[in-house]
């Protein structure tokens, strides 16, 4: 009986000492889009978006904002065609959410002909991505 009490505590105390869990249904969206950027693949990056969606593309050449699916349609298309197949690491990923959306913050590393490093920013209403951020972080760890 004593056994059985302290094995029960123990898992107890290890849920509870366990670390919050950073990964939900956003923060599954969020690398599904980063895979979608590595692999070229526009019409699966655009399908995640809004019609009225932004980015907020901070550094580098295609420094901008791009709002609306044409825009974005156009940007992916340039980024994809100018980098081509590409790797992507994702560090310090975290999802906050409530029931009116969540934001996604990683830190990811695009590498190939080029290696691009960016911190994102994503915010989902939904299943769909309204706004994003992508600065361009040349300091950013590997």
């Amino acid at each position: 009986m004593k056994k059985a009490a302290f094995a029960t505590a123990c898992a107890v105390a290890a849920l509870l000492l366990a670390g919050p869990a950073f990964a939900g249904p956003a923060a599954d969206r969020a690398k599904a889009h980063i895979d979608a950027i590595a692999k070229g693949d526009v019409g699966a990056i655009m399908a995640a978006y809004t019609g009225t969606a932004t980015l907020h593309w901070v550094g580098g050449p295609l420094d901008g904002t791009y709002a609306g699916t044409e825009k974005l349609k156009e940007l992916w298309g340039k980024f994809s065609k100018a980098q081509g197949a590409l790797k992507a690491s994702v560090t310090n990923l975290a999802e906050s959410a409530n029931p009116k959306g969540a934001t996604v913050t990683a830190n990811v590393v695009f590498a190939g002909q080029n290696t691009v490093k960016v911190r994102y920013v994503m915010f989902f209403r939904g299943d769909q991505l309204v706004d994003e951020i992508w600065q361009v972080d040349p300091n950013l760890a590997n």
